[in-house]
């Protein structure tokens, strides 16, 4: 090991201290460290916990003088799996691991909310990349000693010390899968936007369901509706036949023209896309290539579709590839349209890749196909898409535009009150997508009707408790609880948390109540104050409140729907966790009040009187349809995914209910894309309720369903130039109105502001003291600065333009070194002599990054002139 090695591992020991569990490492340190030093560096670690023992380990590490100890700590770093810190060492360049901090801090504010809502175990499987193997054998261990909130606590702190780069990444993707609460705090998109309020009924709250004895199958599995297996489904594809009505749908984009399919959930759209997509590769001219772009707006959809084109075409000798955001940053996408026929993109990859120049143009693609084409409005990034195609096709440009195709199984009316405005809402919408006809099935409507049955429906209110004491006993608690959320604001005063100090859903027991959390949340995510312990320290406490207002509301919930007893199991339940898990003096608070009302509440779930009627009810039509139909099969759905485990319960102890054998099925999504459920010919659906306002929205939504077949339907009837020529005037319309509007312009700040180092805070420079130059390098002008960081040579000098990037940037605080970028040098730029240059174009490729992102403003916003 060389001296100046010795010197950057001693500068960068904070790195290493933050991430290294040197326990994991001691056995291949053995030629280097005796079995008492060993012994403790272990004993450290478990009186003071693994920080204390990195240290003691790299104090002890430093002093040797053996030869080969450094590559030998370099090799059982990757023979333990510190593959990030690995390669951090290696290169001298702790950049990776520098960008994960904010990441940290994320996580740590929301540790609470992490430990109450996240189950570790479902999600192990799928983050395990990103930890040490013995963290996930102790991750597991302590979910079945301990408890699940105890395991969750561990699979924090893991996490707070991985060095693996895509871990938030990772995290967000397996939080997503698992449909979990948490993954709309968990954000790890650059840039938070302010955090709005939305207003959302309770029937269009998301929904979890509960299905007994059957198991639905995706669309992407019943392509042809044989109902196969997922594993054949890419054996029926050749030769590929489609039905009747699947070909009538299929006929105006076979000739050509853009198009919207509307057809109900499970009548095969899938299948009639491919079919178009290789009539479309095959049909062109000859010498014409066709390239396909089919956009997915979920990341499920994405996977399903990416598997089902490539298990069909690949076999046609047809090159297919997918890029979604979870592999955006490991794949060019301009290689990955220019190199394949058929492209499954999520839409913000392409919104990206026109902003920042990859793919210059639409022109590139021949067909483009939208999947759940309906959401082709606003800011969506469907929409974003298409304003670039409008503008191609309105700017008079010759080159040729891509055909496209939208699917969807409705249309939607908006906020339409009549047929009249039905009409209009669909034309804005064929507008969005250029499209001159809405294929439905007319012509074969028997034969659709075989493959999609609609069940009837049937609307039953039925009556609530007369008294509920359970209710308001636990309302007083949820009260006491919101009193020690305002008492936090009234601590800190009105700062930018004031607008969300008052709770504004005061109806307990709701998903609008919910709705409400989740908001406070997302705002505290973001919240912040000079004082980082403070930050931290209110951060916790809100979260906290929070969490346990989510699980007395969820409680409600239960005891609405289902058994009292169910939703007091519940909460004891989560108390037990809360005790076995960190148990600060807020949650012993919070357990404190719980306990003391425990009592009450075990009396009032024992007590016959206090039986749910909706029970009863819901008892009497399952015996009456199973004794009409003993091979019936049903699906309940219900509000949350804890009320779905209190009815499974409730059924499996319910003597009178033993002929059946429920299971549960969780999962995401408005209640209205459970339409194509009831499929099976004769099905039934019931609406069970005892609020009358949700049986007349029902009503209002069966209403509006038949005024858009009505409205398409008429507008079927239009001849096709009227039609386009509509479209046309609504197109120049829309684009006057967003042209008019323009790019506003920021306005700068004129004030002087101090910059600080993000990790010490120490002083950096004044904001008069930046400059822009060639409108994106950021530059510092006077000889100050250079007093504030320490440099040292770059590991990968490289020299662009008439830039050369000689030098890395780290504050100059003994123990800080935090990571500021990178010193550009300019050869004939005139400023160049006093210029310290810090910053480039994202598509220059280069790893290297503006000093802005590891400086943290005094004020928290700033604009640069």
């Amino acid at each position: 090991m060389t001296a100046e090695e010795r010197k950057n591992l001693h500068a960068f020991q904070h790195y290493v201290i933050k991430t290294l569990d040197p326990t994991y490492i001691l056995s291949y340190m053995s030629p280097w460290f005796k079995d008492d030093v060993v012994q403790h560096i272990q004993a450290e670690k478990n009186n003071k916990g693994p920080m204390e023992a990195a240290s003691l380990f790299l104090k002890l590490l430093l002093e040797l003088q053996e030869e080969g100890w450094f590559r030998g700590f370099l090799d059982a770093l990757t023979h333990a799996g510190y593959s990030g810190l690995y390669e951090a060492i290696e290169s001298w360049d702790f950049q990776k691991l520098e960008r994960l901090e904010e990441y940290r801090s994320l996580l740590k504010r929301l540790q609470p909310e992490f430990k109450t809502t996240v189950n570790p175990k479902d999600i192990l499987p799928e983050v395990s990349k990103c930890l040490i193997s013995q963290e996930c054998e102790e991750i597991m261990q302590i979910c079945s000693n301990k408890g699940l909130m105890a395991g969750a606590e561990k699979m924090v702190e893991y996490f707070l010390r991985s060095d693996k780069e895509n871990w938030p990444k990772t995290l967000k993707l397996a939080l997503e899968r698992e449909e979990s609460q948490f993954s709309e705090l968990w954000t790890v998109d650059k840039g938070a936007k302010n955090v709005e309020m939305k207003v959302l009924e309770d029937d269009e709250m998301e929904t979890s369901d509960i299905q007994i004895f059957y198991k639905e199958e995706s669309e992407c599995q019943n392509l042809s509706q044989n109902s196969c297996p997922s594993s054949e489904v890419s054996h029926i594809y050749t030769p590929m036949k489609l039905r009747n009505y699947q070909q009538e749908l299929a006929l105006p984009a076979m000739e050509g023209k853009n198009s919207i399919i509307c057809a109900p959930t499970g009548c095969g759209k899938t299948l009639v896309s491919l079919f178009i997509c290789e009539h479309h590769l095959k049909k062109l001219p000859q010498g014409q290539k066709g390239k396909v772009v089919f956009f997915a707006n979920q990341l499920p959809l994405y996977e399903q579709q990416t598997s089902v084109f490539s298990n069909y075409f690949e076999r046609l000798g047809y090159k297919v590839a997918g890029v979604s955001g979870a592999t955006s940053e490991n794949v060019s996408v301009e290689l990955i349209v220019e190199n394949n026929d058929i492209i499954i993109l999520t839409p913000q990859i392409l919104v990206n890749s026109f902003k920042n120049g990859t793919i210059p143009s639409l022109s590139v693609f021949t067909l483009m196909i939208f999947d759940e084409c309906h959401n082709t409005g606003k800011h969506h990034p469907y929409n974003m898409i298409m304003f670039n195609y409008l503008d191609q096709k309105l700017g008079g440009s010759s080159d040729p535009l891509p055909q496209v195709i939208g699917l969807t199984a409705s249309v939607g009316t908006g906020d339409a009150k009549n047929t009249a405005e039905a009409m209009e809402y669909i034309c804005r919408l064929c507008a969005s997508l250029d499209t001159s006809v809405i294929a439905t099935v007319k012509d074969n409507l028997e034969e659709l009707e075989e493959i999609v049955y609609k069940p009837q429906k049937f609307f039953r209110k039925v009556e609530s408790r007369t008294t509920d004491r359970f209710k308001c006993i636990i309302s007083q608690l949820m009260r006491e609880t919101e009193s020690l959320v305002k008492s936090v604001f009234d601590e800190i005063g009105t700062i930018s948390l004031e607008n969300m100090s008052h709770i504004q859903y005061r109806e307990f027991g709701t998903q609008k109540y919910e709705q409400w959390i989740s908001t406070f949340q997302k705002a505290c995510s973001v919240f912040q104050l000079p004082d980082k312990d403070e930050e931290s320290r209110i951060c916790k406490a809100l979260f906290l409140y929070t969490s346990h207002l989510r699980k007395y509301n969820d409680a409600l919930i239960i005891n609405e729907d289902a058994r009292m007893k169910d939703a007091l199991d519940y909460l004891k339940n989560f108390y037990t966790n809360v005790r076995a898990a960190g148990f600060d003096e807020t949650e012993q608070d919070l357990t404190r009040r719980f306990d003391e009302k425990l009592q009450e509440l075990e009396s009032v779930s024992v007590d016959p009187s206090n039986e749910n009627p909706k029970l009863n009810d819901l008892c009497f039509i399952l015996q009456e349809e199973y004794h009409l139909n003993p091979e019936s099969r049903t699906i309940l759905f219900v509000k949350t995914r804890a009320l779905v485990n209190a009815l499974k319960k409730w059924i499996e102890e319910n003597a009178e209910l033993s002929f059946l054998k429920p299971g549960k099925l969780t999962g995401r999504g408005k209640t209205n894309q459970n339409i194509g459920r009831g499929r099976a010919r004769g099905s039934k659906c019931f609406l069970l309720t005892s609020n009358a306002v949700v049986i007349e929205k029902e009503k209002t939504n069966l209403y509006k369903e038949k005024m858009m077949n009505d409205s398409i339907s008429m507008l079927q009837t239009w001849n096709e130039a009227v039609f386009k020529e509509k479209i046309l005037q609504i197109q120049i319309q829309e684009k006057l109105i967003r042209d008019s509007q323009g790019k506003v312009e920021p306005v700068p700040d004129k004030e002087n502001k101090k910059l600080l180092c993000r990790k010490c805070k120490a002083f950096a420079c004044n904001t008069v003291d930046i400059r822009v130059v060639e409108e994106c390098h950021y530059t510092v002008v006077g000889d100050a600065f250079r007093n504030c960081f320490v440099s040292k040579p770059h590991p990968k000098a490289k020299s662009f333009g008439h830039f050369e990037k000689r030098a890395k940037i780290y504050c100059a605080r003994p123990n800080c070194s935090h990571d500021w970028g990178i010193h550009l040098t300019a050869d004939v730029h005139p400023m160049a002599t006093q210029s310290v240059h810090i910053g480039m174009k994202k598509k220059e490729m280069l790893q290297v990054f503006s000093i802005l992102p590891f400086l943290s403003f005094f004020f928290p916003f700033l604009s640069l002139t």
